[in-house]
Order: C-alpha cells, then sequence, then structure tokens
C-alpha cells in the first residue's frame, strides 16, 4: 500500500485529529500518516496566514524521505505550485482535488467557506483551474478555523448555508472548504441530501490513484 503523509500546515491538533477521522476510511487502500506544524498559525485565515505555511510546508516536505505521496491539508493550498516545481514525490492540495472531483460530469457545485477573505482568494485560483462556471457561489458561515474543528453550533452552519447553496443557488454538491471541518461530512451529507466533499479525502483520493 502506498504511505502518504497528510500535512496540517497549522498547529491547531484538533484539526489534524478531525483529519484522521476522516481519513480512517482509507485504510485498506494506504497508509497514512497526519502530522501538524507546530510553528504553524493556529488558523490559516488570512493571506499572511497561508504565506506563513506555505514556505513551512515547503521546508517540511524537503525533510521528508520514504513516503509515495504527500497532501497538503488546508484549504489554501498553500506551497503547493512550490512543491510541485521543487520535489519529484507527488504532492497534491485539497481545494484542486475537491474542485476537480465537485465538478465532474459537469456537476454544479458549491462551497462552505469560513468568511468573505477566504472567498476571495478561492475564487481566482478556482477560475485558474477552469471551473469558475461550475461553481454556482461560495458562502461564508463567519466561523474561525478553530470554531470549524470544535464547536457543535458548526454543523447547523453547515447545514443551514448548504442549504441556501442548494436551493437558491442550484448547487449539486457541496464542499466543506476548510481542514476543520473533515469531521462533518457525514452528518452533513445527510442533512443536505447532496453529496458532501471533504477536501482532504479528494486529495488522498488523487494519490492513492497517483502511486497505485
Amino acid at each position: 500500500m502506498p504511505d502518504i503523509l497528510v500535512i496540517n500546515p497549522n498547529s491547531n491538533e484538533q484539526v489534524t485529529a478531525n483529519l484522521r477521522d476522516s481519513l480512517k476510511f482509507f485504510r485498506s487502500k494506504a497508509t497514512i500518516e497526519c502530522c501538524t506544524l507546530s510553528d504553524g498559525p493556529f488558523g490559516i485565515e488570512s493571506d499572511d496566514d497561508v504565506e506563513a505555511a506555505a514556505s513551512l510546508v515547503v521546508e517540511k516536505i524537503s525533510h521528508e524521505t520514504g513516503y509515495d505521496a504527500f497532501v497538503i491539508a488546508c484549504y489554501s493550498d498553500p506551497g503547493l505550485a512550490q512543491c510541485r516545481e521543487r520535489f519529484t514525490t507527488p504532492v497534491f492540495g485539497m481545494q484542486e482535488s475537491a474542485v476537480r472531483e465537485a465538478a465532474q460530469d459537469d456537476r454544479l457545485f458549491g462551497v462552505l467557506a469560513l468568511g468573505d477573505e477566504s472567498i476571495a482568494r478561492h475564487l481566482p485560483y478556482v477560475e485558474s483551474l477552469g471551473f469558475s462556471s461550475q461553481l454556482v457561489a461560495e458562502l461564508p458561515l463567519g466561523i474561525s478555523v478553530e470554531q470549524s474543528a470544535d464547536e457543535p453550533e458548526t454543523l447547523g452552519k453547515v447545514a443551514d448555508t448548504g442549504l441556501r447553496l442548494i436551493d437558491e443557488f442550484g448547487a449539486e454538491a457541496i464542499i466543506l472548504g476548510c481542514a476543520g471541518m473533515a469531521a462533518l461530512r457525514e452528518p452533513a451529507e445527510r442533512a443536505l441530501a447532496v453529496p458532501v466533499i471533504e477536501p482532504a479525502q479528494a486529495a488522498v483520493r488523487c494519490a492513492v490513484a497517483a502511486v497505485r
């Protein structure tokens, strides 16, 4: 089985714990290790946070050997382009992987983001990937990374805002736009009755397929 390192670029251990829970799904397909970058921002919410995380991700991967692939577990994909330029081992980002999965078969999709600053950063990226025509909307939950990871109220916000994406905008699939929400995919999908994509899972799927 392939060995995959999933890197949480923030220093919030609860986010990493949620990732581990979400990625149990792949136990029969890959050996997955999740790690936290203790020097990273506690939550990656601003452009400065993304820049800081990017350099830490590149540094982390530069010192790792023995893995068949890496996953950057932050929805802004910090350091993804730099890693692909520098390293031969495959590296996958959550946002790119989730958007490609959501857009399969010309499906319309919506994204649940932390806040407006995140959306401003995400939209040009989706356009660069060529999927702007299928993104019906990206709506803010108005929460922090910390709240996304460990506040019970977050699921209600995901359900309410997800229903807006479906009913008002016509979304046929929903992306959870933060690694902190990794543990919410199944309850969110039950509440929304459309496919809900957890981006770390999407990235690991890509990694497994690439190194199989």
